[in-house]
């Protein structure tokens, strides 16, 4: 080791080099004056030079497949360089070392790398800069806290320096090792004309278009992935508005670990037009992967670190409804490019892309998406995300067919870690500054997501007091799609911050699709300061009269590729199953709906295209009625999907006199009686027929008649309808013969 003993501390304390931040702590580097101060130059490794030209035609093949990501900027060079095997060190005069090296990758428009050992003792401090002054760090423990890899973002240029200080009663104690160097082939720092390779008709998210928007805005940032691609995600809230720094992307985005990921927000143009550079530096190193699946294209992680309250973001908030949106919004990072927004400003439509169940944007009304858009956020007119990208074929020439893993069907995999607090949440805002007056529903509670046969609902809500003042008093209201408003009076002492729940009289409902709306007003008899948490929905379907099939999956060993729903005639999915969990085989996994009657699409996905039967496992799946009659049955041997047809026919009329009439036992070994409610008026003709619409059996009931009994015998087992007639009065069931 050299000891070096020519310095002037003065010197270090001179004016700060710019800083671009990393989850970092500040300070200045050393190295960055050591011709003044006499520190011997660094040692420099040379990596070899990258063919450029063939690395973009690559990347121009694997772009016209469809996928949107990760956009590849950059050539992974694997290397083995630390602290104990290569750079210079240097002792200083009050004992403290100095280590550096720096790294040059000729033609590099960047350069970013990645520790796989990451050890920083306590007043340890790591820097990386450039030729041109930027700086990177301080890096320190608390930069990846709890873990010992760490991913460093882009800086400019051919040469970069990485700098660690080492106190000196730590001596010995700091270990980094860099495994992968990236040289830059594609601008991702935005140092070229034209601030990336997107297209112009994208619009840049300080425009006009964007009003409205800015809280999701501040949620989405670029993703470093694999040390040389790109790819898009967004912070996503949860259900304890906790702020955990939940961030939503995309499954196909994954590849190798996510530690060494660099997570960057703010990257925005501040102007509309001309495109201009904004903040590089706003960034977090590193996530953990809580869950993932092909099914619907998505992966959830945690970031190692919390966004500095200096950034500013905003955690998006969500609707697991499936409810249809009527239009929707894209925020994303094209090529790598500044942040962009982008509109549909038609209803999406239902689709699958590579085996995954997404949302088809059928055409873009204003801007696109393109490579290094795959993991960003479709949010509806709400500003509630509702999938994220996975793949399609829109550019600016050509700006059709997009396709976003939808969230509704992720979200059985994601609860676990956002929660269960209705169909959709609003977003959290950690730099939120409290009012004195504010009210809001925080969660509407004991509304299904089926309501079956049943004329009402009895809901009961959260109640939250976001203000500052103690909450004595607030008005709540509600209405279902609008019909049947009715509001309450609530009073009491509810803390700042606290909870209350608040129970709802029965509330009449129609039949389809329904939307409870909950609002407060007057908190204290006052004006609510902060009137855009008031409010809250919940979507829920009714079938009234209705009835109840399951649904009956038998899994294979990969249940993370399967996934099911159910469509009426017009499209629209009532019902939705899975991703469920691997290494799951003869498992079966059950589903009660509520449907009322009519012909239904089963639609069964396997994103893998090999279907749940018979490679991995002996998977089958059915759909039956409440007597157990079958309606659909498949044996799981399909590739992607498979759809099959079924209807539900009234089985329970009972009309007149005949109303409450009671048929037991069904189901029924071949004797049963039908009592009725009272005598018949007149004569009538009773008739069982058979699923293929054959009467099988009849007979003639007399005037008078209250009870007779049947003998079925002679029939084979199955499913009939029995019919009943007399005068303006009718009755049919279904009823079952098993032996």
């Amino acid at each position: 080791m050299k000891t070096f003993w020519k310095i002037s501390l003065l010197l270090l304390a001179g004016l700060p080099l710019p800083v671009l931040g990393q989850v970092s702590f500040g300070g200045t580097p050393i190295g960055t004056k050591a011709d003044k101060i006499g520190l011997p130059k660094s040692t420099a490794v040379m990596m070899p030079e990258v063919d450029v030209e063939t690395l973009l035609a690559e990347d121009a093949a694997r772009e016209a497949t469809g996928i949107k990501g990760p956009w590849r900027f950059g050539y992974n060079h694997s290397v083995h360089l630390g602290t104990d095997n290569a750079g210079t060190w240097d002792v200083l005069p009050n004992g403290d070392r100095l280590w550096r090296l720096s790294v040059e990758c000729p033609g590099a428009l960047s350069i970013n790398f990645v520790f796989d050992l990451y050890v920083v003792p306590e007043g340890g401090m790591v820097f990386v800069y450039n030729e041109a002054g930027e700086v990177l760090g301080g890096f320190t423990a608390e930069s990846n806290p709890g873990h010992t890899e760490l991913g460093v973002t882009q800086l400019a240029g051919e040469r970069i320096t990485i700098e660690y200080q080492e106190p000196a009663d730590k001596a010995g104690q700091g270990h980094l090792h860099i495994n992968q160097v990236t040289h830059g082939y594609r601008d991702v720092l935005g140092q070229l004309k034209g601030l990336g390779d997107s297209g112009s008709c994208n619009n840049n998210v300080a425009c006009p278009v964007s009003a409205g928007w800015e809280d999701p805005i501040r949620s989405v940032a670029i993703i470093t992935v694999q040390g040389n691609g790109i790819c898009t995600g967004q912070l996503i809230n949860n259900c304890s508005n906790d702020g955990t720094p939940y961030f939503l992307t995309a499954n196909h985005c994954l590849g190798g670990g996510v530690g060494s990921w660099v997570f960057r927000f703010n990257w925005e143009s501040p102007n509309c037009t001309p495109t201009t550079n904004g903040p590089t530096g706003q960034t977090v190193s590193g996530a953990q992967l809580l869950v993932n699946s092909g099914g619907s294209d998505v992966a959830l992680l945690q970031l190692n670190s919390t966004p500095p309250s200096g950034y500013g973001v905003y955690y998006t908030g969500w609707d697991k409804s499936g409810t249809t949106p009527s239009s929707a919004v894209a925020i994303h990072h094209p090529s790598g490019d500044v942040k962009k927004i982008s509109f549909e400003d038609d209803p999406l439509q239902q689709g699958s892309f590579g085996g995954a169940q997404c949302w088809h944007v059928t055409a873009w009304d204003d801007g696109t998406t393109e490579g290094g858009s795959s993991g960003s956020g479709l949010w509806d007119p709400n500003k509630r995300l509702v999938g994220q990208l996975y793949g399609g074929q829109a550019s600016c020439s050509f700006n059709v067919n997009d396709y976003y893993g939808r969230f509704d069907v992720s979200y059985p995999l994601l609860q676990p870690y956002l929660g269960n607090c209705g169909n959709t949440l609003d977003g959290y805002d950690p730099n939120f500054n409290p009012v004195a007056l504010d009210a809001s529903i925080q969660s509407i509670n004991n509304v299904p997501d089926q309501l079956c046969d049943e004329p009402v609902i009895q809901p009961s809500v959260t109640l939250k007091n976001n203000g500052t003042q103690v909450l004595t008093s607030v008005t709540i209201s509600w209405n279902v799609n609008g019909l049947n408003p009715g509001s309450t009076n609530w009073s009491g002492s509810l803390a700042s911050g606290g909870t209350t729940t608040v129970s709802l009289p029965a509330i009449p409902v129609g039949t389809g699709a329904q939307v409870l709306s909950v609002s407060t007003s007057a908190p204290n008899g006052g004006v609510d300061q902060n009137p855009g948490n008031d409010t809250r929905t919940q979507d829920f379907f009714s079938a009234n009269p209705g009835q109840t099939v399951e649904v009956n999956i038998t899994l294979d060993d990969y249940g993370t590729e399967t996934t099911w729903e159910v469509t009426n005639n017009q499209g629209t999915v009532l019902a939705s199953g899975g991703p469920y969990q691997d290494n799951a085989d003869g498992t079966v996994v059950s589903a009660t709906l509520c449907l009322a009657n009519g012909c239904y699409d089963f639609t069964i996905y396997d994103d893998y295209g090999d279907g749940i039967c018979c490679d991995y496992g002996n998977g089958s799946y059915q759909v039956v009625d409440a007597f157990g009659v079958v309606l659909v049955n498949g044996n799981g041997t399909f590739t992607d999907e498979f759809t099959t047809n079924f209807c539900l026919t009234n089985t329970g009329i009972g009309e007149g006199l005949l109303e409450g009439a009671v048929i037991a036992p069904n189901p029924t070994n071949g004797r049963l009686s039908v009592q009725l409610p009272a005598m018949l008026n007149e004569a009538g003709q009773l008739q069982v027929i058979d699923l293929l619409g054959q009467v099988v059996y009849r007979a003639t009931l007399p005037s008078g008649l209250q009870r007779t009994d049947l003998d079925l015998g002679a029939l084979a087992e199955g499913t009939y309808l029995l019919d009943l007639t007399s005068g303006t009065d009718h009755l049919v069931r279904r009823i079952v013969l098993q032996r």
